[in-house]
């Protein structure tokens, strides 16, 4: 469902694919080829919400703001399941593991991993090219070439199977 909040409409790519059950409210823009996935749910009804292009947002996951603080998400990044996002900046080809919250005022870093299940608490800057793990996240090492393969490969496979889902019609009822 995407609904408008005091007279502002989400703004979302013709490409990106948006599935069932996501809700997306106010003051939203999501980039080509995008995807936001089954049962997430996007309020831009404090602050805007900027998510890039060729980013995906996986299932169940939260984004939101507070007053003031936008929640921006740079070109293709990959948001794991259930991931809570709440007035960050998520740069450039970073990857959020399932399961994490990232906090206001939070700044991941150009191609940083997030591990799986970690809490990057507010104002926590994790630098680029590095994975970050726990609770509180804390920088664990630098990434490897093979690190930045399967995020490639994470993060293609969501742009084609997002493609796909848009480009697929549901079953009757």
């Amino acid at each position: 469902m995407i609904y408008p909040y005091q007279g502002v409409v989400p703004t979302i790519h013709h490409s990106a694919y948006i599935a069932d059950y996501v809700t997306i409210t106010g003051d939203v823009k999501i980039g080509e080829k995008s995807s936001v996935w089954f049962n997430t749910s996007i309020r831009g009804d404090v602050a805007p919400t900027i998510i890039g292009d060729r980013v995906s947002i996986q299932d169940n996951s939260v984004l939101h703001q507070s007053p003031n603080n936008p929640l921006i998400i740079e070109d293709d990044v990959t948001v794991g399941h259930m991931v809570l996002l709440h007035s960050a900046i998520i740069r450039k080809g970073a990857l959020i593991g399932m399961g994490s919250h990232v906090l206001d005022k939070a700044e991941i870093g150009e191609e940083a991993f997030i591990g799986a299940g970690s809490l990057v608490p507010p104002g926590k800057v994790i630098p680029p090219r590095t994975l970050a793990f726990g609770r509180p996240a804390k920088v664990i090492r630098e990434l490897t070439e093979d690190d930045f393969v399967e995020m490639q490969r994470i993060r293609e496979t969501y742009v084609q199977r997002g493609q796909i889902y848009k480009n697929s019609s549901p079953l009757p009822k």
